[in-house]
């Protein structure tokens, strides 16, 4: 890999760009976050590019075209990452102080939402912060310069393009601000550079006219550029589930093909003669393709057809086990395994291996949050808090919380009422708030006394009308 010390240490710097996006492309962990994305996508690699093979006389390998070759994908990977991702991050992220979030942008919760499934999927994803919005990098389009010393991010190629035909575009981000190139399709290592060194953080000043003029430029303590992992491994989650969803798409795949060859039936020709083994390949090739065949008239010869039941509870049973497996193994909530009348106890136990593996998934969030409040210059004493998305027996628990609502205040019994989202709980208490107010104007109005703001306003004009005549 390429190190911070490496692009420092480089004489051309546009050559040393290109080499880093080559090596980057044929490492392990990119092929990795490749397959990953087609397995996002329900493209499962493995059972997609799997092939029948049968074997000649000579013992030499070649396609079986007559086989079926059916290709049932499921959509595991997906599912389980997206699981993980909403319920930490479903219901956004929440901070003390309101303005922080208002810094973080409008769009922050739904950005990050993004980094974070992608550093699910990839093992990593970047997050670019340009002074209003974060943005996203995925792994197969940046290519992180980390320092020898101290493992951190200190500079990264940013690279895109729409397709082979068309000009590749890097963007060089540095500490001290950022590099335009392209590089025009076909024209070999020739990189141009479109956009000189800028500073992350423009400053403007508007002008009588209404215009705008650039007064000057600046940048950040570090980096804005901050990597968030999927996990303390610091891996794909791809890694140990790809062969439990392989195993389950081929033998449903399996299943099915045999139904449409009907391999478990046989014939057994009787009285036939014998037949040598070219006959038998082309007998086989006649029922499969055919469907019909023949023998070469002897006497009494016959052709009889034995079925054999297929083994469907075997495959049945092996699916259900492969399917259990691979929840257990990623730390998921399988909702089959839950009944409607589940006690909330139950689910509590049903949602311990995902709580263990969001509590890994948290700190990682969190630290990255951290990383970026102090980009943006928020105070640090701020800690992000979740609240995580999760199935409840919402009639039990909030029989609980109500029993309980003598002890605690308002907000922190809408907080833990589990039909009320934590961005509802601020407007139910405002509009709470001024239905209050309104009730005890009206039950003061009945009682005929006054509100205390109009008493104040009669006690400010009566001394007025007590001085004008002398005026």
């Amino acid at each position: 890999m390429f190190t911070f010390q490496d692009f420092e240490e480089a004489r051309d710097k546009k050559d040393f760009l290109l080499q880093a996006i080559n090596q980057h492309e044929a490492s392990e962990e990119y092929k990795l976050a490749e397959d990953a994305d087609e397995y996002d996508k329900q493209k499962n690699v493995t059972i997609l590019n799997y092939i029948k093979i049968m074997y000649t006389m000579t013992g030499s390998p070649v396609v079986d075209f007559t086989a079926s070759n059916a290709k049932i994908t499921s959509n595991f990977f997906h599912r389980l990452n997206t699981q993980r991702a909403t319920y930490l991050l479903g219901n956004g992220v929440t901070f003390q102080d309101e303005k922080t979030k208002k810094k973080l942008g409008k769009e922050f919760d739904k950005r990050l939402y993004d980094l974070a499934y992608k550093a699910l999927i990839h093992g990593v994803s970047y997050g670019y912060w340009d002074s209003e919005n974060l943005y996203v990098f995925k792994l197969t389009e940046f290519v992180p310069l980390v320092d020898e010393e101290t493992s951190a991010l200190r500079a990264g190629i940013r690279y895109w393009r729409l397709s082979p035909d068309k000009p590749l575009y890097i963007v060089l981000y540095e500490e001290d601000g950022f590099t335009k190139y392209k590089k025009e399709a076909g024209d070999g290592q020739t990189l141009q550079e479109i956009q000189k060194k800028k500073g992350y953080v423009q400053h403007i000043k508007k002008t009588n006219a209404g215009g705008e003029v650039l007064i000057g430029e600046s940048n950040y303590s570090s980096l804005p550029i901050i990597p968030l992992w999927g996990s303390k491994l610091h891996q794909s989650t791809l890694i140990g589930t790809r062969e439990g969803i392989d195993s389950y798409d081929l033998v449903r795949s399996g299943f099915a093909n045999d139904l449409n060859d009907v391999a478990q039936i046989y014939w057994l020709i009787e009285n036939a003669g014998g037949m040598d083994e070219d006959d038998l390949a082309v007998f086989r090739d006649h029922l499969k393709i055919q469907h019909i065949a023949t023998v070469t008239s002897q006497d009494g010869a016959t052709v009889k057809p034995y079925a054999q039941e297929i083994p469907y509870q075997a495959r049945e049973n092996f699916l259900n086990a492969i399917r259990s497996q691979i929840y257990e193994d990623f730390g998921a909530l399988d909702v089959h395994q839950v009944s409607a009348n589940s006690t909330n106890d139950h689910l509590e136990a049903a949602y311990q291996p995902l709580d263990e593996e969001a509590d890994d998934f948290e700190y990682q969030v969190s630290q990255f949050i951290l990383q970026l409040l102090k980009i943006t210059g928020v105070s640090e004493d701020e800690y992000p808090t979740y609240k995580r998305n999760r199935i409840s027996n919402q009639a039990q628990q909030t029989t609980m919380v109500l029993s309980a609502s003598d002890y605690l205040d308002e907000e922190t019994v809408l907080n833990k009422l589990p039909f009320i989202t934590v961005d509802e709980v601020q407007e139910i208490l405002k509009r709470k708030e001024e239905e209050q107010e309104q009730k005890m104007q009206m039950a003061m109005q009945a009682q005929g006394i006054q509100p205390q703001g109009e008493e104040d306003q009669e006690e400010e004009e009566e001394p007025e009308e007590e001085e004008n005549p002398n005026g």
